[in-house]
C-alpha cells in the first residue's frame, strides 16, 4: 500500500510518500512545498495545488493520510493554514484518493506510543523506523513522514479515520 502523509501548512507543506507493506516501511519521497509570504494567498494556494497534484499523479497513493488541525491562539494563523489544508484535501479528492485524518495526539502515540512527545522524539522515531542516516528537513517533513507511518499503523481501522 503506498501512502501519502500530509503536514499542511501555507509557508511550508510537508509531505512524505511510504510503502508499507506487512509491517515494514520503504520511503519512496518526501519533501517540501514552499511559498513565499510576499505572494498573493491565491498563488500560494495554486502553487501548492499544483504540486500536489503532480506527486498524486506520479505516485498514485492508495492512501492519503492528513493532520488535523490543532486549536491555534492565533485565529488568522488557523485560517490560513486552514485553506492550505482544505487545497490538500481538494488536490486527492479530485483524483478520487481515499483521504485520513488524524490527531496530532493520534499520530505521537502512533509513533512514539505517547500522546505528549514533543518534536524531537517524533522525528527520532521517525528516522529510526525508517531507517535514515538523518532526521528529514525541516520538520514539516518528518511530521508528514509521521502522519503517513501512523496511518499504516492504523491501517486495518482505516475506516475510523476516513473523511
Amino acid at each position: 500500500m503506498i501512502i501519502m502523509g500530509i503536514d499542511p501548512g501555507i509557508a511550508i507543506l510537508g509531505y512524505g510518500i511510504l510503502d508499507f507493506e506487512g509491517n515494514k516501511y520503504k520511503i519512496i519521497d518526501y519533501g517540501a512545498l514552499t511559498t513565499e509570504s510576499d505572494v498573493s494567498m491565491p498563488d500560494r494556494l495554486t502553487y501548492l495545488y499544483n504540486g500536489l497534484s503532480l506527486l498524486l499523479n506520479k505516485y498514485k497513493p492508495d492512501a492519503y493520510a492528513i493532520e488535523e488541525l490543532f486549536f491555534n491562539k492565533n485565529i488568522k494563523t488557523a485560517l490560513t493554514v486552514g485553506h492550505a489544508r482544505g487545497v490538500a484535501i481538494l488536490a486527492a479528492s479530485s483524483l478520487g484518493i481515499p483521504i485520513f485524518e488524524y490527531t496530532p495526539l493520534q499520530v505521537k502515540q502512533a509513533i512514539v506510543g505517547y500522546g505528549r512527545a514533543d518534536k524531537k522524539q517524533i522525528q527520532q522515531m521517525v528516522k529510526m523506523l525508517l531507517r535514515l542516516n538523518e532526521t528529514p528537513k525541516p520538520d514539516d517533513v518528518a511530521d508528514a513522514l509521521a502522519v503517513a507511518i501512523c496511518h499504516g499503523n492504523s491501517s486495518r481501522f482505516s475506516n475510523l479515520f476516513k473523511l
